[in-house]
């Protein structure tokens, strides 16, 4: 049985994870791959947005979650984020857990899996490898609307 507290966590989840999910979409309107991110304050702001922007960039690094993670200690003026949790629609890759593992972000919640090169446990667990700083990681919010933006942006690119 879930608890009010437990309830009220799902619903803001979900809520932070729709914001990620319209930064997608912004990210697959311009021809990028969409995934989208915010990074929350414990207090339930949230403080830093990103989206990916590699194509337009011309940069390997322009990933949601690093984007994301910049704007959030801009936003808190320091680079320790303990007291925030990043939202983001695709399991990061090994490049964005080690940025979530440097921030010392307190949770990771990602939608939809990624098989091929996710970092939380679909290919690799990397926050299972005894770094100085482990965050919590919940998959799967949103789940099915995460993986549909991404699946019909790959079926939008082969015309199907």
């Amino acid at each position: 049985m879930s608890t009010p507290n437990s309830q009220l966590s799902t619903l803001n989840s979900q809520l932070y994870m729709r914001r990620a999910l319209e930064l997608a979409a912004l990210s697959g309107a311009e021809g990028e791959v969409p995934v989208g991110c915010v990074v929350v304050h414990k207090d339930g702001r949230i403080v830093g947005e990103g989206r990916n922007r590699r194509e337009g960039a011309r940069d390997a690094l322009a990933h949601a979650e690093l984007e994301a993670i910049a704007a959030a200690c801009a936003a808190l003026g320091g680079w320790r984020l303990h007291e925030c949790d990043l939202y983001v629609t695709l399991e990061p890759c090994p490049m964005c857990a080690g940025a979530a593992i440097n921030a010392r972000l307190r949770r990771v919640v990602y939608g939809a899996s990624d098989p091929k090169a996710g970092a939380c446990g679909s290919r690799i667990d990397l926050f299972a490898h005894g770094f100085n700083h482990r965050p919590e990681v919940s998959g799967g919010v949103l789940a099915g609307e995460c993986g549909e933006i991404l699946s019909g942006f790959f079926r939008g690119l082969r015309g199907l």
